[in-house]
């Protein structure tokens, strides 16, 4: 039971293979072809060299000759050439036959009888350049040594010659032998793969052809069945597109109503982030205010402090001024009794009297200062007690301010804290309605998007019940096609 593609692939992969049986047995053959075709060339070559080789030693030897004859050295100039042109032929023609071990040693065997004709041909040569050496050298010619040199050169060419001859003959028959087999292999399988081509698609043809019917019954029965759903698809469809519309309205008007309250809430965050910052602003000017009362106490108990110093200052400078009051009671006593004392020393004494006089009067006005002193002192003692009272009094009010102050920190502190926290509260309001409005927006366009996709889905429901009847004519078509019997039953 296998099915259409299985088959379709099991006859292609058999037809692969023959193919590629044939291709190989093609390619091996023009493969053999070629390296034959390689080996025909070598030969050619060989037999090129070895021709080469004697035609240089007989243009060589005919140098001579015309040398020997006229005397005239332009007749040398093939000589000359040929001595050039043997080694490297020698060298090719060994390169050429390094895999036969025969043509090597044939080779080897030619090469000092060509060194030995070489050798005649310069000694003739030489012979002639001597005076009266022409036929001295026509003597050396009429000896034959350069012919038995040439002969055994012929002999050793023509065994080479024949050897490849003999290659080539060979490899002619190799040729025929790869052609003739290639040329079976391609015509057999080609006939035998237009058999079996012909055999699999008469099988294909007629399996496909009950699979098609089979299948075109079934979709038959299916597009009818799917025309039906098609049908309630559209109805529905449409049902379905009423209702997205008015979600849709809905959702629109809610979102309106979430970005009233998001715009409301931002405003009110806005207004509590004004009251923080006065209120941290007033926390702040009371702080300057608490520290500037604690500055005048400071300042005030600093006064304080100074007037108990000023009080006992003064009373010290009152101890000193009895002093100085006694000292002047006792100078005027004293001056009293100069005074006495210079009135009963008569003339000698008038001198001392007036001092005694001035001492007197000077001790009077201390007196007088120190009565002064002392008055001022009282009054600078009892402003000064006055200034303490006031200061102590002062000093309490200034507690008291501060104390409030204090109070009015921790009420500014307090305010500050509960904006602080009314804050918090209004921008946790303001993200949960974006949220929300972000929610809103994202369900607004899910909504829109499924009420497109309703409004696809209807049109696409009109183009089934379009495209199911399309199928249901061409099921018909293809099933008249392929059995006109079932079809018209």
């Amino acid at each position: 039971m296998w099915t259409f593609g299985k088959r379709i692939a099991v006859g292609f992969a058999i037809s692969f293979v023959l193919l590629m049986g044939i291709g190989s047995a093609a390619y091996r053959s023009i493969e053999m072809l070629t390296k034959t075709s390689y080996s025909v060339a070598h030969t050619h070559q060989v037999l090129e060299r070895i021709a080469g080789l004697l035609s240089q030693l007989k243009d060589a030897e005919t140098g001579e000759r015309g040398f020997i004859i006229t005397g005239d050295e332009a007749y040398l100039e093939p000589y000359r050439d040929a001595i050039g042109s043997i080694p490297k032929l020698l060298q090719e023609l060994r390169e050429l036959t390094a895999g036969n071990p025969r043509q090597q040693k044939r080779v080897d065997a030619a090469e000092p009888l060509i060194q030995a004709k070489l050798a005649v041909l310069k000694r003739n040569i030489d012979a002639v350049r001597q005076a009266g050496g022409q036929e001295q050298a026509a003597k050396l010619v009429l000896s034959g040594e350069g012919k038995r040199y040439m002969d055994d050169l012929r002999t050793l060419t023509e065994q080479m010659e024949g050897e490849e001859r003999e290659l080539l003959n060979q490899r002619a028959e190799e040729v025929e032998a790869a052609s003739g087999s290639a040329r079976t292999t391609i015509v057999l399988g080609t006939l035998f793969c237009l058999v079996f081509i012909s055999a699999a698609g008469f099988l294909l043809t007629r399996s496909l052809t009950n699979q098609i019917a089979g299948a075109v019954q079934h979709v038959q029965r299916s597009s009818t069945e799917l025309q039906t759903a098609a049908n309630q698809q559209t109805s529905g469809a449409k049902e379905q597109a009423t209702a997205m519309s008015e979600i849709t309205t809905t959702i629109s008007e809610l979102l309106a109503t979430s970005r009233q309250i998001a715009e409301s809430a931002q405003r009110v965050a806005q207004i509590a982030q004004q009251t923080v910052g006065a209120a941290r602003s007033g926390e702040a000017t009371v702080d300057q205010a608490h520290e500037s009362i604690a500055g005048i106490r400071r300042q005030v108990d600093l006064v304080v402090s100074h007037m108990l110093d000023l009080g006992k200052k003064s009373q010290q400078i009152g101890a000193v001024l009895d002093i100085v009051s006694e000292l002047a009671e006792q100078t005027n006593i004293l001056a009293i009794n100069a005074t006495i004392e210079a009135a009963g020393a008569g003339e000698s004494g008038k001198r001392f009297a007036v001092v005694a006089n001035e001492i007197r009067e000077l001790a009077d006005r201390v007196a007088g200062s120190t009565k002064e002193i002392r008055v001022l002192i009282d009054d600078v003692r009892s402003a000064v007690n006055t200034t303490v009272m006031a200061t102590e009094t002062g000093s309490k009010a200034v507690d008291a301010g501060s104390q409030q102050f204090g109070e009015v920190a921790a009420a500014f502190k307090q305010i500050a804290g509960l904006v602080g926290a009314t804050t918090e509260a209004a921008r946790e309001i303001e993200l949960s309605t974006k949220q929300q409005t972000s929610a809103v927006e994202q369900v607004n366009l899910a909504t829109a998007n499924v009420a497109q996709t309703t409004r696809e889905t209807e049109v696409s429901s009109g183009q089934t019940l379009e495209t199911v009847s399309q199928l249901a004519s061409l099921s018909r078509d293809l099933l008249r096609l392929v059995r006109p019997q079932a079809a018209m039953s």
